[in-house]
């Protein structure tokens, strides 16, 4: 009976340290998600095309928000992934400039919408960790840079071709190839001369 009594207690011992071991990985998890980890900037508009996008309010406001994502913690990302996912519904809902009602630009446009969804959808899933929440920054903020760099690209497009001084009348273009600002800047030309 006293052998019975004495491996009564070893088990309990046993299985109470049990316990203790497992609460702890969980609280290595929530502190891996308050660390702080600092992400690349987001590739910005160049300062010369700045005034030309001023009235675009919702690249603005994204551009702004994502200046926050600089150094931030998992916590952070995840308790502004609904507003940033509502910032990317802007910008792809509301209307552009013309310049930017292209495929190409909706297109860049619609993966950083895309990638701000999963974050979005992060916030629900309870098994995410801190390192894939980071990951998934990285990538929302390449999305992004990739819109900037996408409205660099027309406007440095639109640049060269406004300084083009070559009168039209004596080059064979094919017009079926040109683009929509191209064309409309070339039966601009022949009208008035």
């Amino acid at each position: 009976m006293k052998y019975c009594w004495l491996f009564i207690i070893l088990v309990f011992l046993f299985s109470c340290d049990k316990n203790q071991d497992q609460a702890k990985p969980d609280e290595k998890v929530n502190s891996l998600f308050s660390v702080v980890k600092e992400h690349l900037s987001v590739k910005p508009v160049k300062p010369i095309y700045a005034a030309e996008i001023e009235d675009w309010e919702e690249l603005k406001a994204v551009d702004n928000f994502l200046g926050r994502f600089k150094k931030v913690s998992a916590n952070e990302i995840l308790s502004n992934a609904l507003e940033l996912k509502g910032l990317a519904k802007n910008l792809k809902d509301k209307k552009k400039p013309n310049l930017f009602n292209i495929a190409s630009c909706k297109a860049r446009i619609n993966i950083f919408y895309n990638e701000t969804l999963r974050l979005a959808d992060m916030t629900t899933i309870p098994a995410i960790t801190a390192t894939e929440v980071h990951q998934q920054t990285e990538k929302i903020i390449d999305a992004f840079s990739a819109v900037n760099a996408k409205v660099n690209t027309i406007f440095s497009k639109k640049r060269f071709e406004d300084e083009i001084g070559i009168d039209i009348k004596f080059i064979g273009l094919d017009s079926t190839k040109i683009d929509s600002v191209t064309r409309k800047s070339l039966s601009t030309d022949l009208k008035i001369k």
